[in-house]
């Protein structure tokens, strides 16, 4: 396990008084920072590309793969974690990498889930002041130092999402995940929702507030899939795969 201390800058690690007080994506889309950078930091430009090129290179050849999204906050013994573990063992039996943002929680979990059983385990890392690295069971591991460079990971070696319970970041992912596909920016990507517990009343909000209110279609709350069942989460996105049903 890394320890609490090392701090993550894309491919360098950190540690003590030369851990930074803000992220590079703050100094980037701060608008109050200074304009010198434009002048003076031309390699700003070239970290964004190489974070692209990386990215490509590493996971090019990865093959079928699952992103999983989840919060960071449920360790071991929370029932998330335990969805998490049975979602990425899951997905690798039906022949899939699993992604996840290598952190703690619940990505942890499906990471763990898909390591032990003898599957490709994928951590896309991200610089935060409080993020301690990639989780231990990541066999295949980037940071990135840019969250839109990361997202795009995400989504381009992906063929669907699974979301278990999560926070603010979990709803980000989700609901660009929708967005993209309510766009047509992709195609025939299902998006799976594991806990109907956690995860209904929000898809009621949205079909009573939004989808009634004519701020999104009937058709839009098609695109969102829901279940308890890891296995049924798995073999959702499996049927999308083949076309047997619509994601």
């Amino acid at each position: 396990m890394n320890a609490a201390k090392d701090y993550h800058k894309g491919p360098v690690t950190l540690r003590g008084r030369r851990v930074p007080a803000s992220t590079t994506d703050q100094h980037l889309l701060d608008s109050r920072d200074s304009a010198d950078w434009v002048h003076t930091d031309p390699w700003r430009v070239m970290r964004i590309q190489a974070e692209f090129v990386e990215g490509f290179g590493a996971l090019a050849e990865l093959g079928p793969a699952v992103s999983v999204f989840g919060s960071a906050r449920t360790g071991p013994g929370h029932p998330a974690y335990a969805l998490g573990e049975q979602v990425g063992a899951a997905l690798v039996a039906a022949g899939y990498a699993v992604i996840t943002g290598g952190g703690p929680g619940t990505m942890e979990a499906a990471n763990k889930g898909a390591g032990e059983a003898g599957g490709t385990s994928v951590g896309l890392g991200i610089e935060l002041p409080f993020e301690t690295g990639l989780n231990d069971h990541v066999n295949l591991g980037i940071n990135f130092r840019y969250f839109f460079a990361r997202k795009t990971m995400f989504v381009k070696y992906a063929e669907g999402f699974i979301v278990l319970p999560g926070g603010f970041g979990t709803l980000d992912e989700l609901f660009e995940a929708v967005t993209l596909v309510q766009t047509g920016k992709v195609t025939r990507f299902p998006i799976v929702l594991l806990g109907t517990d956690f995860w209904g009343p929000l898809l009621d909000w949205v079909r009573t507030t939004l989808a009634a209110g004519g701020t999104v279609s009937a058709a839009d709350l098609e695109l969102i899939q829901l279940t308890d069942d890891p296995q049924d989460a798995v073999q959702r996105i499996v049927a999308a795969r083949h076309g047997t049903i619509e994601p």
